[in-house]
């Protein structure tokens, strides 16, 4: 499978899968003869892999990590769920300040009379205007 058939196979973008090939996540592809890349179902499951573990918000290095460990039959499980753990305690922070960022943006919009007057609490706080 060449490189455009494995993007689309995967939903993993041409540039991305040879980002992927240039830092070792995954291994360089075979060659054709005329010099095309050749993705072999192994590669094409590597990539679905990442793929999703992308999806869940996992960094390129962690993503490697569990790809590590995903191949190391021998590995303990404690280990994918500590990355997992940390990953989760990363979210939940992420949540409380986003979480925090909606409150300050609904009180200011709440504020804002929306009007053709000039006056806008929102740009005098972001201005640091109000206490």
């Amino acid at each position: 499978m060449n490189i455009g058939e494995a993007s689309a196979e995967t939903g993993v973008t041409a540039k991305s899968i040879r980002y992927y090939e240039s830092i070792d996540l995954i291994p360089p592809a075979e060659r054709s003869e005329s010099g095309y890349r050749q993705y072999s179902a192994r590669d094409i499951q590597t990539l679905h892999f990442i793929k999703r573990s992308r999806g869940l918000g996992f960094s390129v290095a962690e993503v490697a990590e569990l790809l590590s460990l995903y191949r190391d039959r021998k590995r303990a499980s404690g280990e994918v769920k500590g990355i997992v753990e940390t990953h989760l305690d990363e979210i939940d922070q992420k949540i409380t300040e986003l979480e925090s960022i909606r409150t300050t943006l609904r009180n200011l919009a709440d504020r804002c009379h929306g009007d053709d007057r000039p006056d806008c609490p929102i740009l005098d706080d972001l201005a640091g205007a109000l206490d």
